[in-house]
């Protein structure tokens, strides 16, 4: 089995002892096709040498990675689930299969979804729907073109299984998905323990999350390391929203055991991307109140910092969680102003003029019901682009009276470092997109054709995007 120079496993988890996860088995699939593999992704941890039956062994089988976990790892957490307490979670058709070091050092997990029972699965079969998995793909892709921070689709291996499902035509295809992402600690880890009053295994984790994760943080001799946390975590989740924000991207069930204390985004179910600018748009139809909704993430973000500093308490003065927390508004709207200018494409400025061009896009989108993505992408590099905004489809917009102002901050811009206007992405009128329809048309094509050309194309696209606004470098070669 060949292995490139940068592999570098790892088992740092087990370092928290088994109060933190169950050593399971993987299910054993009837069938093991291909249908994904993120070759970009595979190099970063040196995989990308793997033959495609080498993949399949280690991520449709489950063989353990030399050096790496020995056993998957069934991870326990708590939660709140629109609102909800719910004690009965933990990983319940997934698991931590193995621990890995990128090419900078950084510690990245890779966790499956749809990998068979657990402990935790609470009498679902432990399985994953191929389109399910399909739009994971679909949604880390996008996100991570767009520059958010978000875990990604790593593999996705067809299993052979049908399924029935109550959201989907059934019996419907089965598979199995890896993510790479850089943690599966979420803030529902920390609930779990201080529902069971488990205040020292807190303590193990303030101290593991700060070593691994924020190893640039220095916590002063004596000092738990609580309110350090606490804070840094609340810059990574307001980073994190502010870019779903600039993406359009409604995620759909921000339960706090979505919530990872990296900040990363990851584990991607009902999620959207808007058709319009709409504060009101909810992802998940059983979102009955729009509690989830587009325009009330950030809040449902706040909220969820809010229990985690409840399982700081015994490591750190209320006073202090509560000042750190009362900072997120202000620090969600600097990284908000800081991610519409980056979607623009323009070099930043000081914070007024930032967040009064931020301001003017944002409402001048949601009054107009201009597409969501295309204002972004005809006025991407700001001044520079007038000769193509002239030639949009959607000129007529940018001839309202109302947009007027808009285009005056929007010509005062100069491109930002490194943009390249250039590109033949933009040589097109039409943004890459990734709505509803696209999902369900490409869903069609797999379901009823089993035409996975159109799904790669779709991959190119996104990625062609991804390199045109300086977010990505171009993939590398299959073996």
């Amino acid at each position: 089995m060949s292995f490139s120079p940068q592999y570098s496993p790892a088992t740092d988890h087990t370092r928290l002892g088994d109060l933190f996860y169950d050593v399971v088995e993987p299910a054993r699939f009837p069938q093991h096709i291909l249908r994904y593999r993120n070759q970009r992704a595979a190099a970063s941890v040196g995989l990308d040498t793997l033959t495609d039956e080498e993949w399949i062994e280690h991520f449709g089988r489950f063989s353990p990675l030399p050096g790496s976990l020995p056993h998957p790892l069934a991870l326990r957490y708590h939660g709140h689930q629109f609102r909800q307490y719910n004690p009965d979670l933990g990983d319940g058709r997934g698991f931590l299969f193995a621990q890995l070091r990128d090419t900078s050092g950084r510690l990245l997990d890779l966790g499956t979804k749809g990998s068979g029972r657990t402990p935790w699965s609470r009498g679902g079969d432990g399985r994953l729907t191929l389109k399910g998995g399909v739009r994971e793909v679909l949604a880390a892709s996008m996100l991570e073109a767009l520059g958010a921070d978000t875990s990604r689709a790593f593999s996705l291996i067809e299993t052979g299984e049908k399924l029935d499902r109550h959201d989907e035509p059934s019996p419907t295809r089965s598979a199995v998905l890896v993510r790479l992402g850089h943690s599966h600690i979420r803030i529902g880890t920390f609930q779990r323990l201080a529902a069971h009053a488990e205040t020292a295994a807190i303590g193990r984790l303030i101290t593991y999350v700060l070593e691994t994760y924020y190893p640039e943080l220095t916590v002063p001799e004596g000092d738990s390391g609580a309110l350090m946390l606490f804070e840094a975590v609340c810059e990574r989740v307001a980073r994190t929203g502010a870019q779903w924000m600039a993406a359009g991207f409604v995620h759909g069930v921000l339960n706090t055991d979505n919530i990872a204390i990296t900040g990363e985004s990851f584990d991607y179910g009902p999620w959207r991307f808007l058709p319009r600018f709409e504060p009101g748009f909810t992802a998940a139809y059983f979102d009955h109140q729009g509690l989830y909704a587009y325009g009330r993430q950030p809040a449902a973000l706040g909220w969820n910092l809010a229990r985690l500093a409840e399982c700081l308490l015994e490591f750190a003065p209320h006073a202090g969680l509560t000042e750190i927390l009362s900072r997120f508004p202000a620090r969600y709207e600097a990284e908000l102003d800081a991610a519409w200018i980056r979607r623009l494409g323009v070099a930043p400025c000081d914070e007024h003029s930032d967040r009064t061009l931020r301001q003017a896009v944002t409402l001048f989108m949601e009054e107009s019901g201009i597409p969501f993505d295309a204002l972004p992408f005809d006025w991407f590099g700001g001044g520079a682009s007038t000769e193509r905004v002239a030639a949009s489809p959607r000129a007529p917009f940018y001839q309202r009276s109302d947009f007027a102002p808009v285009r005056t901050v929007l010509e005062k811009r100069t491109p930002a470092a490194g943009v390249t206007l250039d590109h033949r992405y933009f040589a097109g009128n039409t943004p890459c997109t990734m709505l509803i329809d696209t999902v369900e048309s490409l869903w069609t094509q797999l379901a009823e054709h089993d035409d996975w050309g159109t799904l790669e194309a779709k991959l190119a696209q996104i990625d062609e995007m991804a390199v045109a606004l300086g977010n990505r470098s171009p993939a590398p070669s299959s073996p």
